[in-house]
């Protein structure tokens, strides 16, 4: 059976972002799904100095090792000032430092949402244009607007949002 994983780029307990790369990680049929909270993998802040003093923290390896153990990643970035959260960025640069290509070329969906109209966009956009560069082999991608009114009891509730999510998820699956 492959595994796939599911990351939401926050560490907010209540994280709209891993509830959402859950959801979609959840339709896909077929595969063991490895839901990964980012509170489990804390790391101090990245400086070029701390990595030649301490190496790499254990978390990076083994979210690393997550990593390439997988057949897939689904992936849902917050947006923190229109870029990503300070802890995923964080750990994105650890990661990156470990090996450039962070996400192994696995297939990958690629996710954003807020309580806003935007849904997040703007991160949405950083993403698309630097994970590739680090390995990202996007495979779909949206952004999901307005998140409590289209996302109501663990269910998307608009028609259209959920037409495209089942689209971009059959095609995310058909790569694996």
């Amino acid at each position: 059976m492959k595994n796939i994983i599911s990351i939401g780029g926050s560490t907010s307990k209540k994280s709209i972002n891993k509830l959402l790369a859950e959801y979609a990680a959840d339709l896909v049929k077929n595969v063991a799904v490895t839901k990964i909270d980012l509170n489990d993998f804390e790391m101090p802040i990245y400086s070029v100095d701390l990595e030649a003093e301490i190496g790499f923290p254990k978390s990076t390896q083994s979210l690393n090792a997550i990593i390439e153990n997988s057949d897939g990643i689904v992936i849902s970035l917050a947006e923190h000032n229109g870029a990503y959260s300070s802890a995923f960025k964080n750990i994105f640069d650890w990661l990156s430092r470990m090996d450039g290509k962070v996400w192994k070329n696995k297939p990958m969906l690629l996710l954003s949402t807020s309580p806003g109209v935007r849904g997040g966009a703007s991160v949405l956009e950083i993403a698309k244009n630097r994970f590739p560069f680090n390995g990202g082999n996007i495979i779909g991608s949206m952004t999901f607007p307005s998140f409590y009114e289209n996302f109501i009891e663990e269910d998307v509730v608009n028609t259209k949002l959920k037409t495209k999510m089942l689209d971009i998820v059959t095609a995310f699956q058909n790569e694996l």
